[in-house]
């Protein structure tokens, strides 16, 4: 009885809230006829975005990934270039430059597991050669770099964008889990994530915080993405190029080799309702977040990840760093073992670097990202996580870990 009791409660890692406008503007998009895409809803979510962000244009696109793509190419990043990523975080931050036949060199994190600038620094200095304006590794030109804000949490911008000044090298930021995420001190105070480099994308897909999977969300449109630029005109060809570069659509004639990236208007009508109730969802995040710590606090075998001092966090995901010189239990078990509780929790990504199709790629002095990919534990997030859900959560971890 004991067990069917603990199966019959689910806490999942994160799900769909659907309180607002989404079957009202839904219902609208289907009685106008307007379903793919074209349709009013893309525009309106584009200039929601663009209002939310503090910015004059953002282009919607049929994913994250579509999004960073877009930015690669409008980057000109091209076959052989070298685009610097990091190893922690999702592949489809890295795929991408794969797309453009360029060469992933891998760099460690710091301990917001964002890209580590002081060893950023130190690669452009001692690993490359900067002439005629060009940053060379290797003969390649360095040609960007992708900074992903991860969790939520904000990457140091003023470093890493000081470093890429220097050398002359775009940078490509994705806030694909960082919407809602800006700073708060210093010199790019109200800044959201995405708005800083040359480039920002961002994800409503899978389990971002507006998204469109069936598992794992906090928001939803169905799918979908959102590019941004410093240029508004940069902005506006990617727009061009992500509905196949169409110069007329009358006569289908082409000037340039453009994409099928567009998103639809029925994802747009779920994104313009979820953008509608974002401030309200990332306030029940930080809400969440603070329970958690509070429950943690002292805990011997784990504690809960922070995030930067001077920025204001939509707190997407929640992390909790397991004390490896007390706890020797694989992750897969511990995972397994909060399974039966009813308990839905993750590992954090395996090293892309170390993944077959990127294993015989170069890294750069990888320390921290390994450290905490056997330590990380991604736990309950969802807006809808009552505090005797976290309060069973945090007891449950405890007693697989052990310890007090």
């Amino acid at each position: 009885m004991e067990a069917e009791g603990k199966m019959s409660r689910f806490i999942p890692l994160s799900i769909p809230n659907f309180e607002g406008n989404e079957k009202k503007y839904v219902d609208n998009a289907l009685e106008q006829g307007w379903v793919s895409t074209g349709g009013a809803y893309i525009k309106k979510l584009e200039e929601n975005m663009a209002k939310f962000l503090q910015i004059e244009n953002v282009a919607a696109c049929q994913s994250g990934t579509s999004a960073l793509h877009l930015a690669l190419v409008e980057a000109g990043v091209k076959t052989g270039d070298v685009v610097i990523v990091p190893t922690l975080t999702f592949i489809a931050a890295v795929n991408p430059v794969r797309y453009q036949f360029a060469t992933p060199v891998f760099m460690d994190c710091d301990d917001s597991f964002c890209m580590d600038p002081v060893k950023l620094k130190r690669f452009c200095e001692e690993e490359c050669i900067f002439e005629n304006g060009c940053l060379k590794y290797n003969g390649q030109i360095v040609k960007a770099l992708i900074v992903v804000h991860v969790f939520g949490n904000m990457a140091d911008m003023v470093s890493i964008m000081d470093i890429a000044h220097k050398y002359g090298i775009k940078v490509i930021e994705d806030a694909t889990e960082a919407l809602g995420t800006y700073y708060t001190e210093g010199k790019y105070a109200g800044k959201y994530a995405g708005t800083i480099g040359d480039f920002g994308a961002y994800s409503f897909n899978g389990n971002k915080i507006i998204t469109g999977s069936s598992g794992g969300m906090l928001l939803t449109t169905g799918g979908g993405g959102a590019v941004t630029a410093r240029n508004i005109e940069v902005v506006d060809h990617m727009r061009y190029l992500s509905t196949q570069a169409k110069d007329d659509p009358h006569y289908y004639i082409h000037d340039e080799i453009g994409f099928n990236y567009r998103m639809t208007n029925l994802q747009a009508a779920l994104g313009v309702a979820q953008m509608e109730e974002l401030p309200e969802f990332i306030k029940r995040k930080q809400k969440n977040y603070d329970t958690y710590c509070k429950l943690f606090d002292g805990y011997q075998n784990g504690k809960i990840i922070g995030f930067r001092e001077g920025t204001f966090s939509n707190k997407w995901f929640y992390s909790l760093e397991i004390n490896r010189d007390n706890i020797k239990i694989p992750m897969r078990e511990i995972i397994t073992e909060l399974e039966k509780c009813g308990i839905q929790t993750r590992a954090i990504w395996g090293l892309i670097s170390e993944q077959k199709p990127y294993q015989y790629e170069k890294t750069y002095k990888l320390e921290k990202a390994p450290y905490y990919a056997g330590r990380i534990l991604n736990i309950p997030s969802s807006t809808q996580i009552t505090v005797d859900d976290i309060e069973y959560t945090v007891e449950h971890i405890k007693k697989v870990l052990g310890g007090v």
